[in-house]
């Protein structure tokens, strides 16, 4: 594939991978080389204009862009830039400041290679995608991982789907179909659970509404999503990312449609986050979330039963001394504390409704949200 770079055309059987993002923790520079080392036996380097990633495509239109974060994945993105090459226009391959040869391996393959300098987390490499993608203008973005486990022979289907269906998103599930899954039974109880918190946190109830797998990393973007997550700053920098696009989703309304996929467990360093300090993180960022956007339900509910049960206590302190005679001083500082509690979480959850309400028009009448 013939390359420009900065608007000189690369010469025949050479390769440019370009390095392009506005974050000044991004490099940008071009890596050129024939397909071998240069004659001093490393690969020569020059630079490229930030400002210019549709030059540094080759200047044609994009309709399929792969796009793979990877931080030290060096012993496998080989492999998936060479298995997704078939099935994409171009490869671009986040390499999220690893410390071994994931960005050369990638490059090697013939993979357009994106270098943050120091580790930023996997949702700064999606945005990293994102804003490459809104670049170029691409018309579908697939992300899948460069650990192996996603099959890049999956990216047509992802991307016919949301041709036939007009889906803004589309998500590989695990949870879907005639899939069997290898996963061990501690992590599908513990994605079974993050699926429940978030699409409750979503309002979203019925079976036919919901997102079967919501911790997916192979998903298909459409150019309207592309262009509204490039210039969300509500999404966050690390694993939580993959969350906050379906809120961003479920906020715009987008359709969403899922293919059934197979993930492979079987790959070295499957999973480079320790499975419970990942639960407890996305867990607490859902609760977070239900808080900001849903005060109702997460305030107001509890605070209701609060209030009752405060009236309970204060039923039974008042029961207890009329028979009694005695003045039930634990009931009644309990009824107090619980009623007190209950009403001071209906009025927060009152006035947080109210200010999500205001932002939320706002937003609608050209309010940045």
């Amino acid at each position: 594939m013939s390359e420009t770079t900065g608007g000189d055309e690369s010469t025949t059987g050479e390769r440019v991978e370009t390095l392009f993002d506005s974050s000044d923790e991004t490099r940008a520079s071009a890596r050129v080389s024939t397909g071998a080392v240069a004659g001093n036996g490393t690969n020569a380097h020059r630079h490229v204009a930030e400002s210019e990633p549709i030059s540094a495509l080759g200047g044609t239109d994009c309709e399929v862009l792969v796009a793979i974060p990877a931080y030290n994945e060096a012993s496998t993105i080989g492999d998936v830039v060479e298995q997704a090459h078939e099935h994409a226009d171009h490869i671009l391959v986040v390499d999220d400041g690893s410390d071994d040869d994931t960005a050369d391996s990638a490059a090697t393959a013939g993979a357009l290679v994106s270098e943050h300098v120091r580790n930023r987390g996997y949702g700064a490499a999606l945005k990293t995608a994102f804003a490459t993608a809104r670049s170029v203008d691409a018309a579908h973005l697939v992300i899948l991982d460069g650990d192996g486990q996603h099959d890049p022979a999956d990216v047509p289907r992802l991307v016919a789907v949301q041709q036939e269906t007009a889906a803004n998103l589309v998500i590989g599930s695990r949870f879907i179909g005639d899939v069997t899954s290898n996963a061990p039974l501690y992590r599908q109880a513990g994605l079974t659970t993050i699926n429940m918190l978030t699409n409750l946190s979503m309002g979203v109830v019925r079976a036919d509404s919901r997102v079967s797998d919501t911790q997916s990393g192979f998903r298909a973007y459409d150019r309207e999503a592309i262009a509204t997550l490039a210039a969300d700053p509500a999404i966050g920098d690390w694993m939580s990312a993959s969350i906050d696009i379906l809120y961003h989703a479920h906020h715009y309304d987008y359709e969403i449609e899922e293919v059934p996929i197979e993930v492979s467990y079987d790959v070295e360093d499957a999973s480079t986050h320790a499975p419970v300090s990942h639960g407890v993180a996305l867990v607490r960022n859902i609760l977070k979330t239900i808080e900001r956007e849903r005060p109702l339900t997460a305030l107001a509910v509890p605070g209701f039963s609060l209030t009752f049960g405060g009236l309970g206590f204060g039923y039974w302190a008042a029961t207890n001394y009329v028979q009694s005679g005695t003045f039930p001083l634990g009931l009644a500082l309990m009824a107090v504390f619980l009623t007190l509690m209950g009403i001071f979480a209906c009025f927060t959850a009152i006035v947080l409704h109210s200010l999500s309400t205001y932002f939320e028009n706002a937003g609608r009448e050209g309010t940045p949200r």
